[in-house]
């Protein structure tokens, strides 16, 4: 038998319910903050990844689904978001609009690593994006809506997180205290981070292996070199968020795994979940999009896998599992009260009524113990008698009451099911 690729998901009715009422949280949330949504193709040029995300990342090095075109041309499927939004910014002309611009996000994104709790080889992300403000309210103000956001579908037990990598000038002289430092325990290192060693120290202090985590919690940190201007653009954050009333810890383990990111990190953190535990994480990009060939605009977003959060639902959330049947179930005796049957549910249906009749050909019998199965509200039998004497029973499923009505008086079933199913 065929089967689904390694590290995807099938989602099923039941469980779909859950990622719809995650979107709709994403939707409602990103409204109130005045975010609109912004669509973009699955796949892009491989070199807006690499120039973007960086090319000594573990994504570009290890993780991209890579094709090359009949034209030669190669492409990636997206191993994230924020490169591709930026791309469409520059290429529709975005840029030289009014700022801040303020774009938000729901898409599937590919990257084959080894899948976990938490982690597929394709997976969803909610993201959100603010191009055209430098100042620390910026900052906030995304952090502001990712808090929104996480509370409105109720999770339990989420912590912020938040750091300063520094601009690229102070970043240097952190690296090099970052290389030094390593260089003296790099046999101790795993091999991924002695690679790192030399391309990108900074991931060193995200490495999950227990040995490095150990090496990396004595390890200078990156607030202790922070140039003036970044300092006060972090004491700046810092204030902001107290203001707002959102709590907050100073991690300075947090660098996060993409090489466009400046200054401000940060990261959700549920409880729970496995290893794989942060259900939201972002920072500020100043850079990315004159990296990618646009003007110098400052960026900051963030991104949250809504897998994750999917996970983190089940420690309890907002979300309600309500099962809910069709207001009406038409048991149907005969051809001619099939095909009388099939009109009338098309009719309520158009009506505001959801309605189901028999399709599989079941016995009567069949059919109530059908409608008792999917939890119709009200029942309503026709046979070749109530076509004659066009006169029906429609039922109350839940209280036994029963009403004379006509199969052909639409209005009159309309307003009790609506009256007594309430």
């Amino acid at each position: 038998m065929i089967q689904k690729p390694r590290g995807t998901l099938d989602i099923l009715p039941g469980e779909s319910k859950k990622w719809q009422f995650i979107e709709s949280a994403c939707r409602k949330v990103c409204k109130k903050h005045g975010f609109g949504e912004i669509r973009f193709p699955t796949f892009e040029e491989t070199q807006l990844f690499a120039r973007g995300v960086g090319d000594t990342t573990d994504v570009v090095q290890k993780e991209m689904y890579t094709f090359t075109d009949r034209d030669g041309t190669s492409y990636t499927l997206r191993p994230e978001g924020t490169a591709s939004v930026a791309r469409a910014v520059i290429e529709n002309g975005l840029a030289g609009g009014t700022m801040p611009l303020k774009l938000f996000y729901i898409i599937n994104c590919f990257r084959h690593e080894r899948p976990q709790a938490g982690r597929y080889r394709e997976f969803y992300q909610f993201g959100a994006e603010l191009f055209g403000a430098t100042s620390p309210s910026a900052d906030a103000k995304l952090i502001l809506l990712a808090s929104d956001f996480l509370k409105e579908i109720g999770l339990k037990n989420i912590s912020l997180h938040i750091n300063s990598i520094g601009c690229p000038e102070c970043r240097s002289v952190y690296r090099d205290a970052l290389v030094k430092y390593f260089s003296q325990k790099k046999e101790d290192l795993c091999q991924t981070c002695r690679s790192r060693l030399e391309t990108n120290p900074l991931r060193i202090l995200d490495c999950k292996s227990p040995i490095c985590k150990g090496i990396a919690a004595d390890a200078p940190k990156t607030i202790d070199y922070l140039c003036q201007s970044c300092k006060e653009h972090f004491d700046g954050l810092k204030e902001r968020l107290s203001e707002v009333g959102i709590d907050y810890t100073v991690d300075c383990n947090i660098v996060r795994g993409l090489d466009y990111y400046s200054r401000t990190v940060f990261e959700f953190i549920s409880e729970g979940i496995g290893a794989q535990s942060t259900v939201c994480g972002g920072g500020r990009y100043d850079g990315l999009v004159s990296q990618i060939g646009g003007p110098e605009l400052a960026g900051i977003g963030f991104a949250a896998g809504i897998n994750r959060l999917v996970l983190s639902m089940e420690n309890g959330s907002s979300f309600k599992d309500e099962e809910e049947g069709p207001d009406l179930y038409i048991a149907a005796i005969g051809e001619k009260a099939s095909v009388k049957a099939n009109g009338l549910c098309a009719k309520l249906s158009d009506l505001g009524i959801v309605s189901e009749t028999d399709l599989v050909g079941r016995s009567l019998k069949a059919q109530m113990k059908y409608a008792n199965k999917i939890d119709a509200a009200f029942t309503l039998i026709l046979g070749d008698g109530e076509l004659q004497t066009g006169r029906a029973q429609l039922r109350n499923m839940k209280t036994g009451d029963q009403f004379d009505v006509s199969p052909d008086d639409i209005e009159s079933i309309i307003k009790i099911v609506k009256r007594e199913g309430v």
